[in-house]
């Protein structure tokens, strides 16, 4: 490994050590939001360009490092800015965030898991090639794998960071959506896991079901070709 790659992994490493040092995690909880909501609107209501840059480049940050708090900045974002906004905000920092991440996993790991499995990767590979936006699409939208192992775990894949960047983009604005909304009414929130009902759950796996179609029919398609 050659030294910038060593001094990428160790300037995060650094990074993420002083977040635990330091406990930040303790800022991003619900309590804590509870209790500087009015503070934080007030911050937000006399700059409110420096309140939206800081936001966003917390969320990358956050992202970026795969760090804990990204439920707790989703709702801070729905009570400060409102549904839309906060959606877009949040938008826009997960999306770069998980961009970087992707880059850096790619950059740092790519080639070495390539070369080692490279021959058990091909068919993997040669299938998010071509439709690797529809997969990765369905896996932001069912909130089945932790968002940060997809982001590593695509960067070590040869899917294309285009399509990467749209499936992401696109498929977490749902769910996004959804924390905003609820951070919006943050008084009537008692938990973060309550706000995510089985309803909203399975309308979510139905939208990874939908994005998922086109790869299945082209499947079929393809074997109704063959067989002819």
């Amino acid at each position: 490994m050659n030294r910038k790659k060593l001094v990428i992994i160790l300037v995060a490493a650094i990074l993420i050590a002083l977040f635990f040092y330091f406990d930040l995690e303790r800022y991003l909880t619900l309590e804590s939001l509870k209790a500087n909501r009015d503070a934080l609107t007030v911050y937000y209501q006399e700059n409110r360009l420096a309140t939206v840059a800081s936001f966003i480049a917390i969320y990358i940050v956050q992202t970026a490092l795969s760090l804990p708090g990204a439920t707790v900045l989703t709702l801070a974002s729905g009570a400060i800015f409102g549904s839309v906004m906060g959606t877009i905000y949040v938008n826009i920092g997960a999306t770069t965030g998980a961009v970087l991440a992707f880059l850096a996993a790619r950059y740092l790991f790519h080639d070495a898991v390539q070369n080692k499995l490279g021959t058990r990767l091909e068919k993997i590979n040669s299938e998010l090639e071509k439709a690797g936006f529809n997969y990765l699409l369905s896996l932001r939208l069912v909130p089945i794998f932790p968002f940060f192992l997809i982001n590593l775990a695509s960067g070590l894949t040869k899917v294309p960071l285009r399509a990467f960047f749209l499936a992401t983009m696109i498929g977490i604005i749902p769910g996004s959506f959804v924390y905003c909304n609820a951070g919006a009414s943050l008084a009537t929130i008692n938990s973060v896991g309550g706000i995510a009902s089985p309803r909203v759950l399975g309308s979510f796996a139905l939208l990874g079901l939908f994005s998922l179609v086109p790869v299945f029919y082209k499947k079929i398609k393809h074997r109704q070709d063959a067989g002819r």
